[in-house]
């Protein structure tokens, strides 16, 4: 029987570079699986739980080996999206790509919304809980910590993601029509990378300058904020290359009709 605690022991000990493989490994993973799956739907759905998961794993930091200080979690699993909405671009269509990122965004407003509703309930007492549900009494503030958003970092991190991923089906869609499709490795790869760089610049510009109430200086902004994880982003797109031509493997027959 699977033990989750003693799983997470085992991986804790392990150095964090080894858990990020297997965080990509599984991410990647998991998008051709739904693709195969589900078709255009499951890759919908990825998007989905890959922008509400990625809001949820930024609130937790990891000392790296390769960088002096420590870095905010939910990098792969933002940058998945990027994966999708390429493989969507490339199968189904600009538009169906568009789409995907539209249903990211709702998606994401929407559990913030629920989640907001569920915490205006009162939470119980220590009295009211009794002997027997004693152990529900913390999870209002538990939950509260996650699902609390700042309404400043939200919109920051809402723009940046509608504009780049934009920017990346854009991109992805113009070099497609200047190669006549040849060189997906390239379209893959050059609109990524720019739509990371505009991701980052567009969410640190907006949460630590426009909207922070003491915005910090312009070199810890372009070198600490922008810049500080954009390696990080280029290793990830390079690394699913091999994942975006898999996907054409992982396209269900055009017969294959309903979901089965």
């Amino acid at each position: 029987m699977l033990d989750p605690q003693g799983l997470i022991a085992v991986l804790n000990a392990q150095p964090p570079e080894l858990v990020w493989l297997l965080m990509l490994v599984a991410c990647f993973g998991a998008i051709l699986a739904f693709l195969r799956l589900f078709g255009e739907a499951g890759l919908y759905v990825y998007i989905v739980l890959a922008v509400i998961g990625a809001n949820i794993q930024v609130l937790k930091a990891v000392q790296f080996s390769v960088y002096a200080d420590p870095v905010a979690l939910g990098t792969i699993l933002f940058a998945s999206t990027y994966l999708c909405t390429d493989i969507l671009a490339e199968h189904f269509g600009a538009a169906s790509a568009r789409r995907g990122v539209w249903l990211g965004f709702a998606g994401l407003l929407t559990f913030n919304v629920v989640m907001l509703l569920n915490l205006g309930f009162a939470p119980l007492t220590l009295e009211q809980a009794g002997p027997e549900m004693a152990w529900v009494v913390p999870m209002h503030e538990h939950m509260a910590a996650l699902f609390t958003p700042a309404p400043a970092l939200f919109a920051a991190g809402m723009a940046a993601y509608l504009l780049s991923q934009h920017h990346d089906i854009w991109l992805f869609s113009l070099i497609s029509r200047l190669t006549g499709k040849r060189y997906l490795w390239l379209r893959n790869n050059a609109s990524t990378w720019l739509s990371a760089l505009i991701d980052n610049a567009v969410f640190s510009l907006l949460a630590w300058v426009v909207f922070a109430p003491e915005p910090v200086g312009w070199q810890a902004l372009v070198f600490t904020y922008i810049l500080g994880t954009y390696l990080l982003r280029i290793l990830v797109a390079a690394l699913d290359t091999p994942f975006v031509y898999l996907a054409r493997y992982c396209l269900r027959p055009p017969a294959a009709g309903a979901y089965a």
